[in-house]
């Protein structure tokens, strides 16, 4: 597939074929598929296949030498995850991140990152997460010498990996399988002689598993890996010849892909089995050729060891003024890296400023955004305050005059009879002298709760001001009107009103008339406050109707 093929896919299936060619092991292609998807992603705004993109990016360039691209690729990754608040991804990206850190000789960052990826995966209680936080900080602490520490740590991992899938399995596998070189060789110097031959025993069963899952899931570079440690602990075991056919068997595989640092260490590996036959001029010949390659493919800390281990054979066979040269040509590579790793820091350090500009942008944005989503919800709660306030009665929650100036004008629009009624609390400035305002504006609430409680859906209460309220019942003629209006009075005269003060009583008067039609509505408005001052006259606590 060319770049002309890939401009015209959508990102899932970019991203779907960057990974088939990941699992098989063309990270170069894979990694172009993955820059498409990640380009693609962000263009469009897709914060998620931009993210999980930029994860398969780093995953492959880091395995063809581009350290810093990977980095970076992680970098962008977790921004976009921590935006989408997605912990699981963020925890993927961070572990991932580990290994161009390592490559680049940049421990303390690699741990750094691990150990926030860690305290993520023990906040979700993800065993899967942890897991690869453990393999991944046992492969930092070997390479940084601390090898029992990584034993334990890759260890912790192994115990974990049952029930996953082959690609992690495979992995733990092999990187105790590839700790286990050097934890071997440690514990014989230290005359431990039976745990390094346990130790032994048990990582050429793994790596044998590993070699297996390789050859299964069709996949060069992890075949290449797998088959280079298997050779090297063939070699501690003493089968030398062995040891060469797998070695050779992956540096060709290497050679074949394009694996250059996995070339390099085979070509180092082949002349550490010529040492340890005693063929100390091949394998001289071997590791500066393993040197050339390691420095064609960048690989300092490898070119370094490679120089080291050239200065050793040369001493073996005393010739020191080369064994001095090589040792010179360590330092030397030793102070590059170190330098390398300053500008590397540097490079990342201004990378870093960047995302932090971006994402105190996405900060800012999503700020605006809620500010104005605030503003917005006050506005609205500010409106329909207002609203409220202009046709709702502030002290009984009812409709007021003019809710109902709009509201029954609609009621008669929709036919058949109405009826409207005026209840007035009797006696009720008696009420406020004798027992005070708050007492009367309780009455109030409580026979508008009242009304309001004993009318139909359709019908229509309000409160016209004062101790007046208004009642438009729909559906009722007359004489039906009139019986739900006395029950109306019966429940006012009838409610507890001492529980609110000892010695209160309350009734209420309603006068009622029949609306013959919209027209008609203001004067049977008059009409009813008529029946209201006839049934005051006739003793209150009545209703009085045309």
């Amino acid at each position: 597939m060319n770049a002309t093929d890939s401009d015209s896919l959508p990102v899932h299936v970019l991203l779907e074929r960057a990974e088939e060619r990941r699992l098989a092991g063309d990270y170069q292609v894979g990694g172009e598929l993955a820059r498409s998807a990640a380009d693609l992603a962000a263009a469009i705004g897709d914060a998620a296949g931009e993210a999980a993109a930029l994860r398969s990016l780093a995953n492959q360039v880091m395995r063809v030498g581009r350290q810093e691209e990977a980095i970076a690729a992680c970098r962008r990754a977790a921004v976009a995850l921590e935006g989408l608040d997605d912990p699981v991804g963020l925890c993927e990206v961070l572990t991932l991140q580990a290994m161009p850190l390592l490559e680049l000789g940049m421990h303390d960052e690699a741990l750094e990152v691990l150990a926030t990826a860690r305290d993520i995966a023990q906040r979700l209680g993800n065993r899967e997460l942890l897991y690869w936080v453990h393999n991944r900080t046992g492969v930092v602490h070997g390479s940084m010498g601390n090898r029992e520490m990584s034993t334990e740590t890759l260890t912790r991992a192994l115990d974990m990996a049952d029930g996953m899938n082959a690609e992690a399995r495979f992995c733990i596998l092999n990187n105790v399988s590839d700790n286990a070189v050097y934890e071997v060789t440690r514990l014989r110097g230290r005359g431990e002689r039976e745990a390094a031959e346990s130790m032994l025993a048990d990582a050429l069963g793994h790596v044998t598993e590993a070699l297996r899952l390789a050859r299964e899931a069709g996949h060069p570079y992890r075949e290449a890996m797998s088959l280079d440690n298997h050779g090297m602990l063939l070699a501690l075991a003493g089968d030398l010849d062995g040891a060469a056919g797998l070695i050779e068997e992956s540096r060709r595989i290497a050679v074949r892909s394009g694996y250059r640092s996995l070339e390099s260490a085979a070509l180092q590996h082949q002349a550490r089995i010529r040492l340890m036959r005693g063929d100390h001029a091949e394998a001289i010949d071997g590791l500066l050729q393993a040197l050339d390659r390691a420095r064609q493919a960048g690989e300092r800390p490898m070119a370094m060891e490679i120089s080291r281990e050239l200065s050793e054979a040369h001493e073996r066979i005393g010739d020191f003024v080369a064994a001095l040269a090589h040792y010179r040509d360590f330092h030397d590579l030793e102070r590059e890296l170190h330098n390398e790793v300053a500008a590397a820091r540097a490079r990342m350090a201004a990378h870093h400023f960047e995302l932090d500009n971006v994402r105190l942008e996405a900060e800012n944005a999503r700020l605006e955004a809620e500010l104005h989503r605030a503003r917005s919800a006050e506005l609205a709660a500010d409106n329909l305050l207002w609203q409220r306030q202009a046709t709702e009665d502030a002290l009984t929650g009812l409709p007021n005059r003019r809710s109902v100036d709009e509201r029954l004008p609609k009621l008669l629009a929709t036919g058949g009879p109405v009826c409207v009624a005026v209840a007035d609390v009797d006696l009720f400035k008696r009420v406020n002298d004798r027992y005070g305002h708050f007492v009367g504006d309780e009455v109030l609430r409580r026979i508008a709760a009242i009304l309001l409680d004993r009318i139909g859906e359709t019908d229509l209460v309000a409160r016209f001001g004062g101790e007046e309220f208004l009642i438009a019942l729909h559906g009722s003629g007359i004489e039906d009107a009139r019986a739900q209006c006395e029950l109306l009075r019966a429940s006012v005269a009838a409610y507890p009103w001492e529980t609110i003060e000892k010695g209160l009583t309350v009734t209420i008067s309603l006068g009622l008339a029949e609306v013959a039609g919209p027209a008609s509505l203001a004067d049977a408005m008059s009409r009813a406050d008529q029946r209201l001052y006839d049934a005051k006259r006739n003793g209150r606590n009545r209703v009085q109707a045309d």
